[in-house]
C-alpha cells in the first residue's frame, strides 16, 4: 500500500499490456446478436449483492437494473447488468446501443459487490460500472457512482491518473495514448459521442485528475 491508501502502481505484466481476455458471461448471450437493453425496478437479490445500503445517498427505488447487450474483446456478443439512477436509465439504453452498433469492446459488465470495496488493491479490474456506493477518489463526499449518475467504461483502459497515482494501479501501459488499442476511449471516438449526445461530460478532458474511463451526468 501507497502512504494515500492506495495499491502501489507496478508495471503492467505483459500479458494485460494489450488486453483481450475473454468475457464471463452473467447472463445469456443477446439472441441473433441483435442488441437488447431492459430497464426493471431492482430485484431483492441484485440490490442484496449490490454496494447498496441504508446510508447511501441515493433510495433502492431510485435505482434501476439494466441488462445490456455488448461486444467482447473476444468479438463475441454478450449481455451485462448494471444498477443506474431511474432518472438516467433510458438514456443510458440508448448510449450502449450505439455502442453495440459500432462493435465497440467492453471486457466485463456486472454489478460491483461490496466486497470490491475493500479487497486488497490487485489493480486489474476492468469492470464497465455504474453505481457504487462509495466517496469520490480521496475524498469524503460521495462520488457521482453513489447515486447512479457515473459510469466507468474499461477501466484498465482508460486509467485514472492524479499526479504519479494510476488507477488500476497496473494499467500504466495504457498511459501511452497514441498506441490505440481495442476498448480505449478517445477525444471524438464512439464512446465520447454517444455520452455527450446524452449530456454526460468525459472525465478524459479533466487537468486533474484525469479520468479516462468516467462518464457523467452531474460533470464530476
Amino acid at each position: 500500500m501507497r502512504a494515500d491508501g492506495f495499491g502501489q502502481i507496478l508495471p503492467t505484466p505483459p500479458v494485460l499490456a494489450n488486453r483481450s481476455l475473454p468475457t464471463a458471461d452473467p447472463l445469456p448471450p443477446p439472441a441473433g446478436n441483435r442488441f437488447a437493453g431492459t430497464v426493471n425496478p431492482v430485484p431483492a437479490d441484485v440490490l442484496a449483492r449490490s454496494t447498496w445500503q441504508a446510508g447511501c445517498p441515493v433510495k433502492a427505488a431510485e435505482l434501476r437494473y439494466l441488462t445490456l447487450s455488448f461486444w467482447g474483446f473476444d468479438g463475441r456478443a454478450h449481455t451485462g447488468e448494471m444498477l443506474v439512477n431511474a432518472s438516467v436509465a433510458n438514456p443510458v439504453v440508448t448510449v450502449f446501443g450505439r455502442l453495440f452498433s459500432a462493435k465497440f469492446p467492453i471486457e466485463e459488465m456486472r454489478v460491483t459487490a461490496p466486497a470490491e470495496l475493500t479487497a486488497a488493491p490487485t489493480g486489474d479490474g476492468n469492470n464497465t460500472n455504474a453505481f457504487v456506493c462509495r466517496p469520490a477518489r480521496g475524498q469524503t463526499n460521495w462520488s457521482a457512482h453513489a447515486y447512479g449518475l457515473a459510469i466507468d467504461v474499461n477501466p484498465f483502459c482508460n486509467p485514472y491518473t492524479k499526479g504519479d497515482l494510476v488507477l488500476p494501479e497496473l494499467a500504466s501501459a495504457y498511459l501511452d495514448r497514441g498506441n490505440r488499442r481495442p476498448g480505449m476511449i478517445t477525444s471524438g471516438d464512439p464512446t465520447v459521442a454517444a455520452f455527450s449526445a446524452i449530456g454526460w461530460t468525459w472525465g478524459g478532458t479533466w487537468t486533474t485528475p484525469k479520468d479516462r474511463m468516467h462518464f457523467s451526468s452531474t460533470g464530476r
